[in-house]
């Protein structure tokens, strides 16, 4: 069994004396880990950085067996090191993936949003709206999408201010009624709309956040990975290029 694919490097973890298990997503073979022999060197250190792309080829006897892969680098994203909060942002991208992929799927759409961001991250633009996109990108890929079109109680697609946590379907100011309080506040930026305030990001999080916490736990028992959660206390505090 044998493969080649593009992949962005997620993690690595030392295995025996020199060698290293790194786990890559890539664009036609999903997330996918296998045994990078020497990987566990000083040679090795620069290039087996979560967020490095790498040319990768898988090679295993067995389909299910974990493989090796050999790996050339295709770009470094080293830069992200001087800046705290793209930094954090990568650390959640890669926390996520390793959490809410399943293995050895394959998420096309998911791996062609993913390196504009980055690269996003690493030119320092604007990158936080694109960041929560991706998360609700995330959540389509899983089969959670929400639907945010028109009002899950009138039908109508005009003044939609929330979201129902239950299903993930907006609601309008008018057909929230009394149940507005239960109701999740629903920001114009996560339609596409109006201005990426700091306070807006944060509220659009906080609804990616309840969906994939929720899906996390009842796909494989994971909470929500603590990366997550160190990036949105960075945005809190006003770290970023997002406008205040």
């Amino acid at each position: 069994m044998e493969w080649r694919d593009e992949g962005l490097l997620l993690s690595v973890r030392p295995h025996g004396e020199s060698a290293a298990i790194i786990e890559v997503f890539t664009a036609a073979h999903g997330r996918h880990a296998g045994v990078v022999r020497g990987g566990g060197s000083r040679k090795m250190a620069a290039t087996l950085q979560a967020g490095t792309q790498l040319q990768v080829a898988w090679r295993a006897r067995l389909e299910g067996h974990i493989g090796a892969f050999t790996v050339e680098p295709l770009r470094s994203r080293a830069a992200l090191l001087s800046d705290h909060l793209a930094l954090s942002g990568l650390n959640a991208l890669c926390a996520l993936l390793h959490a809410a992929l399943p293995e050895r799927e394959a998420h096309v759409p998911l791996w062609r949003a993913t390196m504009p961001l980055l690269d996003a991250m690493e030119r320092g633009a604007d990158w936080l709206p694109d960041y929560l996109r991706w998360e609700m990108l995330l959540l389509d890929e899983l089969g959670f999408g929400l639907d945010l079109s028109r009002c899950a109680v009138t039908g109508a697609r005009d003044d939609l201010a929330y979201v129902s946590p239950k299903t993930g379907r907006a609601v309008s100011r008018a057909g929230a009624g009394d149940w507005a309080a239960r109701l999740l506040p629903l920001p114009q930026v996560l339609m596409g709309q109006g201005s990426a305030t700091r306070a807006e990001i944060g509220q659009g999080l906080a609804i990616t956040g309840h969906f994939l916490g929720r899906e996390l736990s009842s796909l494989n028992d994971r909470p929500l990975p603590e990366a997550r959660a160190r990036l949105l206390a960075l945005i809190a505090r006003g770290a970023g290029p997002a406008a205040p």
